[in-house]
């Protein structure tokens, strides 16, 4: 197997490219992919200042990386879950990267800050620690990224996770979520503008990206990650792409480029939360709620 660029042995096989590349030239088509990605969608422009979610793992190292060789102002900024050794060990690898790559990071415990861990409210909820992890990123990156004055906060959601989500709300007829999935979703009176740039990068491209780039990244997964739902049907979607290289791509790139605008809504009348004042469309926010019964 041979690299397309430089004819060189292939480190790497991209079946739905149809090509393979060495390590150096498989590292430029993931940049040039990203790259690409912010422009067709007018993400942001070079002098907008940029707020990474890292959580450790290949995807927001990998995205912080190629954002900071592309040339733009991107700073990490990491929510410490509580999840015991595992955050632990997650975040000094965050710390290491930024460390040797001169970047700047800022570090939120949600213990520290907002007086429960994962596990407190997964326990207190009963319900899965994913779904009280996915409501508390949101919410803190969004507070930091706005309240640190960012123009854009950059999430590292790679193809397989977006892929996984749409088949998830397509499943399920989720038609909210179907009329917010979308690469760039603007900004709004306390809401940071948030863009996902990884969306032309599967999951094992990340993997392969970190590695050649040498990356230390976060390999083990969450302990806590038992049941989740998307994880399972990213199991399916990998069966269709082995048999049927591309057509996760083509299922998520048509969605966005073909089927999106049929499913827009309508913002809904927000107005402050009564406890934290970020938008909301009850009284209380849904993380006020779940802060309220993991701390009691």
């Amino acid at each position: 197997m041979r690299c397309r660029v430089c004819r060189g042995s292939a480190a790497i096989e991209v079946k739905r490219h149809n090509a393979a590349f060495c390590g150096q030239h498989f590292i430029d088509h993931v940049r040039r992919q990203v790259g690409r990605t912010i422009h067709d969608h007018a993400m942001f422009g070079p002098d907008e200042r940029l707020a990474v979610g890292v959580s450790g793992g290949k995807d927001s190292l990998a995205l912080w990386d190629i954002l900071h060789h592309l040339g733009y102002r991107a700073e990490g900024i990491y929510l410490d879950l509580g999840i015991g050794a595992y955050s632990q060990d997650s975040l000094s690898r965050v710390e290491a990267f930024a460390e040797e790559r001169d970047l700047i990071l800022h570090s939120v415990s949600l213990l520290q800050h907002y007086g429960f861990s994962i596990p407190d409210a997964a326990k207190a909820t009963r319900r899965t620690p994913c779904s009280a992890c996915g409501l508390s990123k949101r919410y803190v990156l969004n507070e930091e990224a706005t309240r640190r004055g960012f123009d854009v906060l950059v999430m590292g959601h790679n193809l397989d996770d977006e892929a996984a989500t749409l088949f998830s709300n397509v499943l399920n007829w989720n038609m909210e979520y179907l009329g917010r999935q979308r690469p760039v979703l603007p900004a709004s009176d306390g809401l940071a503008k948030k863009v996902k740039p990884l969306i032309r990068v599967a999951e094992r491209e990340t993997a392969a990206y970190a590695v050649l780039a040498g990356i230390d990244y976060e390999v083990e997964e969450c302990p806590l990650v038992g049941g989740n739902t998307v994880n399972r049907l990213k199991e399916w979607m990998a069966m269709l792409e082995h048999d049927s290289p591309g057509v996760t791509q083509h299922f998520l790139g048509g969605f966005f480029g073909r089927a999106s605008h049929a499913f827009a809504v309508d913002i809904p009348d927000l107005h402050p939360c009564s406890k934290c004042e970020r938008p909301t469309t009850g009284e209380r926010c849904a993380f006020c709620r779940l802060q309220e019964r993991a701390v009691t």
